[in-house]
C-alpha cells in the first residue's frame, strides 16, 4: 500500500494508442506535457488515487527471462537514463498496440508519467506510471458569442477515476520490481495484466490470503450455494473469515478440521481446490501467514444476503458465523410445495 502524501509528477507525456484490428493508427506526442497549477492539482490525485487502497503487488514475469519482459525493459531504460522518457514512452505505447489481438480491444490516450515522492513500506522512491483512458464521458461547456450564453456538449476525461493503469516502483525485493495495477475496465482481463504488462502477483502473504479467500469465495458460489442453499454458503464465508480473523498463520489441513463437520464437504473442498489451482495456474500453500489488511478488505466485500423469490431477504451477520447455524433452519413444505427459512429470536430489534 502506497502513500501520496509527498509525491510529485516529474513528467508527463500523452500519446494515442489505436487498434490495429480495426485499422487504427497510433499518435505520439514529441513534448512532456507543462502543466497549469490547476490542473496538476487535479491531475496527481487522480492518477495516484486507485493506488492508495492496494494491498497486493504484483512482479514481471517471463515464460523464459524476466529481462525479456518488454515494460521491465523500458521502465529500467526510463529509471537509468532521464532523457530515454520521451521515446521510451513511444515504445512503451507501441508495445500496448502489438497487445490488441481483437476487435474488441479499445483505442484511447496512454497517459506515461514519472512520479517522485512515492513512499512505500517507510522507503520513499520515484516511480513509472502508465495509464490507458478508455472511455471518454460527455459534459457541457458554456461559451459567450454575440453577447449571449450558449451551451455545447464536448467529451473529455472524467476526473473520477482511471480505466487502466500501473505503478512501478523503482524499488525492488527477491523477486523483482513491485507493481501495482488497476482495470476498471475489465473487459478482457488477459490484455492488461498477462499480455501488456506480463506480471504476476508477489509471493507474499498478501498474495496467499487472497488466492485462499478467493477460493472459499469461488466454492461456496460454485458448490455449497448450488448443492446446499444460500445458508450453508453464507456460515461456510462467515466461518472462512472468523477463521482467518483468530489465526496467524493458515493451515489448511486445520482449516478444514475446524470448518466442516461433515467429511463429505472436506473431499468436496480438496477436489475443488485442485480445480482452482488449475484453472488458475497457481498452487496454494499448505500453510502460509494471514494478511490481516487483504482479509478487513475481502471481508467488506462479502455479501450473507439470502434474496428469495418471494421479494424477502435475510441479512445474516458475518461477525456471528454460529448464529445462523443455531437459529435459523431450512425447510421444505410438502403442502405449499415450497422451501422455507425458520428464524428464531427473543426480541424484535
Amino acid at each position: 500500500m502506497i502513500s501520496r502524501k509527498n509525491a510529485s509528477i516529474s513528467k508527463f507525456i500523452i500519446h494515442k494508442v489505436g487498434n490495429k484490428f480495426n485499422d487504427t493508427k497510433n499518435a505520439f506526442s514529441e513534448k512532456v506535457v507543462d502543466f497549469d497549477e490547476a490542473s496538476y492539482d487535479l491531475m496527481l490525485p487522480f492518477l495516484l488515487k486507485p493506488f492508495g487502497s492496494l494491498v497486493q503487488s504484483h512482479r514481471f514475469n517471463h515464460h523464459s527471462n524476466i529481462t525479456l519482459n518488454e515494460i521491465n525493459s523500458y521502465s529500467n531504460q526510463i529509471f537509468n537514463d532521464d532523457n530515454s522518457f520521451i521515446e521510451t514512452s513511444k515504445h512503451i505505447v507501441t508495445h500496448l498496440y502489438e497487445q490488441s489481438n481483437s476487435s474488441q480491444i479499445k483505442t484511447g490516450d496512454v497517459l506515461v508519467v514519472m512520479f517522485e515522492g512515492i513512499e512505500f513500506n517507510e522507503i520513499t522512491t520515484n516511480a513509472l506510471g502508465i495509464f490507458k483512458i478508455e472511455n471518454k464521458v460527455n459534459f457541457f461547456q458554456t461559451y459567450l458569442e454575440n453577447n449571449s450564453y450558449d451551451v455545447l456538449v464536448q467529451k473529455g476525461i472524467s476526473s473520477k477515476k482511471v480505466d487502466k493503469g500501473c505503478l512501478i516502483l523503482n524499488q525492488s525485493d527477491t523477486e523483482g520490481n513491485i507493481i501495482f495495477s488497476v482495470d476498471n475496465n475489465n473487459y478482457d482481463a488477459q490484455y492488461w495484466i498477462n499480455y501488456f504488462l506480463n506480471i504476476k502477483y508477489a509471493d507474499d502473504a498478501n498474495s496467499h490470503t487472497q488466492q485462499y479467500i478467493e477460493l472459499c469465495k469461488e466454492f461456496s458460489t460454485e458448490i455449497l450455494k448450488t448443492s446446499y442453499g444460500a445458508q450453508e454458503q453464507n456460515v461456510f464465508l462467515a466461518k472462512t473469515i472468523d477463521f482467518f480473523k483468530e489465526n496467524e498463520v493458515i493451515n489448511v489441513e486445520r482449516f478444514k478440521e475446524d470448518i466442516f463437520e461433515d467429511d463429505k464437504h472436506k473431499t468436496l473442498f480438496d477436489s475443488f481446490k485442485k480445480e482452482f489451482e488449475g484453472e488458475q495456474n497457481l498452487v496454494i500453500r499448505n500453510q502460509f501467514d494471514v494478511a490481516e489488511s487483504v482479509v478487513n478488505k475481502e471481508k467488506k466485500k462479502i455479501k450473507t444476503d439470502i434474496k428469495l423469490d418471494t421479494n424477502i431477504q435475510i441479512k445474516l451477520d458475518i461477525d456471528a458465523p454460529e448464529a445462523a447455524s443455531e437459529y435459523l433452519e431450512r425447510g421444505y413444505d410438502d403442502e405449499k410445495k415450497m422451501h422455507f427459512y425458520k428464524v428464531f429470536f427473543n426480541v424484535e430489534g
